[in-house]
């Protein structure tokens, strides 16, 4: 009975030491076999996700970013909702009349949601007037603004306090 115990101890300490490696063939009690791939690596954050983090991070102390960049369109204005409770808000995006799509997205935290507008432009063939065009878009919250800032993530300025 102490060798069995034994046997099992290091036979689930190799199966542990195989899963850490992220490569580990399974069996059940039939004879088929299937092999685990290791989880996909975490996104990277991109421009936006980047600038939200760092304004709620450093909320109220914001500095506009530098330039012009197409994932970071300054918004216009924001209208204030009907309601605390509302889980959408409702900004007027800046963008170019060259852009073919446009849109806005958000970031929530407890305190704030930072909001920015995107743009995705024609290809590089032809010209481009480079005039700013503004529509309004929708952008859906994962839950109630509920008093929470809303904040621009091109220019760090609040819009309004929900």
């Amino acid at each position: 009975m102490r060798g069995s115990h034994l046997s099992r101890t290091r036979t689930l300490t190799a199966v542990l030491a195989l899963a850490t490696t992220g490569a580990v063939a399974l069996s059940g009690c039939g004879q088929n076999q299937q092999k685990a791939a290791p989880a996909a690596p975490p996104k990277k954050p991109d421009a936006f996700e980047r600038r939200a983090d760092q304004i709620v991070h450093d909320w109220p102390k914001v500095s506009p970013v530098h330039g012009r960049q197409q994932a970071l369109l300054p918004l216009v204005e924001a209208a204030r909702p009907k309601s605390a409770g509302a889980r959408e808000i409702t900004v007027t995006v800046g963008h170019s009349a060259c852009d073919v799509r446009f849109g806005a997205r958000s970031h929530e935290s407890k305190d704030l949601v930072v909001i920015t507008g995107w743009g995705k432009r024609k290809s590089a063939k032809g010209m481009c007037t480079e005039q700013l065009a503004t529509d309004k878009v929708t952008v859906h919250l994962k839950s109630a603004l509920d008093g929470r800032k809303v904040v621009d993530a091109a220019t760090g300025k609040q819009l309004l306090k929900g």
